[in-house]
């Protein structure tokens, strides 16, 4: 009994090894519209603390190449942006401290427009791209920059960032209809078999992250892009208020579950052995 009890616990921590839960990843983007107050670096920095994000993403920091060590955040040591010399849009990732990450390649402008990062987040290849898409004719850049990184894009990337563009007539108040720019962007992101986080697990919720006061008008121009293949690992995505911006944040949680590496081979008794006597005393 003693032995058929203690096999089945070793039955049990294989089973056990065969599908092991991976890291559980969390990455936050938000435009913060200017960070060269240092009360306004302070709070922005108070508010990572308290999300908490694997992977933190900020669009229009306003900071020069000279200014952009003044972005520090306890926790978040890794930070790699793109800066513009006029103090305006600018881009940063800040990776928490708490995870493995190597990075192995870094493509950014000199505009401050975008930041592209390739590494490995837990031993698991990731492409990250963070984007502050220009006030007119945000589509069309998009969907330029889009096709320029094309041999870069592939089942682990991940592009976040205020892409100035809401992607359907859902996502503006005005239910206005999108025009033939944003019509031509989402048959680019088909083709490359990318989806809006936000829109695929939230198919018939209106929810919006920039108020216009010029128009009136709500809409939802802050986006979490993802690949198709990677649908199951989107665990959850939300809009997340915050007071120091004229922009709401979007929070995604992926959910990495490692399975048993392949071919790995289970140890078995050769028979043969048995034939030698000293081996069955």
């Amino acid at each position: 009994m003693g032995r058929e009890t203690k096999e089945t616990e070793e039955n049990r921590k294989t089973r056990h090894k065969m599908v092991v839960v991976g890291p559980h990843v969390s990455i936050i983007t938000l435009n913060v519209n200017g960070l060269n107050s240092p009360i306004k670096r302070h709070r922005v920095a108070g508010w990572i603390k308290e999300q908490d994000p694997t992977i933190c993403c900020l669009q229009e920091t306003h900071l020069s190449p000279k200014d952009k060590h003044r972005l520090r955040v306890k926790g978040w040591r890794t930070i790699l942006q793109a800066n513009n010399e006029q103090k305006k849009a600018g881009v940063a990732i800040l990776i928490s401290d708490k995870v493995d990450f190597k990075a192995k390649q870094i493509k950014k402008d000199k505009e401050g427009q975008y930041i592209m990062i390739k590494g490995t987040l837990h031993q698991e290849d990731i492409t990250l791209i963070n984007i502050y898409a220009p006030n007119t004719g945000a589509p069309k850049f998009v969907k330029q920059l889009l096709i320029e990184l094309k041999e870069d894009i592939n089942n682990n990337t991940i592009i976040v960032g205020d892409l100035n563009t809401p992607l359907t007539p859902m996502d503006r108040t005005s239910r206005q209809k999108i025009n033939k720019e944003i019509i031509e962007l989402n048959e680019k992101l088909d083709q490359m078999d990318l989806i809006d986080i936000y829109r695929t697990l939230h198919p018939k919720t209106a929810g919006y992250t920039f108020f216009s006061s010029a128009h009136g008008t709500f809409s939802r121009i802050d986006h979490i892009l993802g690949t198709k293949a990677n649908i199951n690992k989107y665990k959850r995505v939300e809009i997340i208020s915050s007071i120091f911006s004229d922009h709401n944040a979007i929070k995604l949680e992926i959910n990495y579950k490692k399975k048993a590496e392949k071919g790995a081979k289970m140890w078995r008794l050769n028979n043969t052995l048995l034939n030698k006597q000293w081996i069955i005393e």
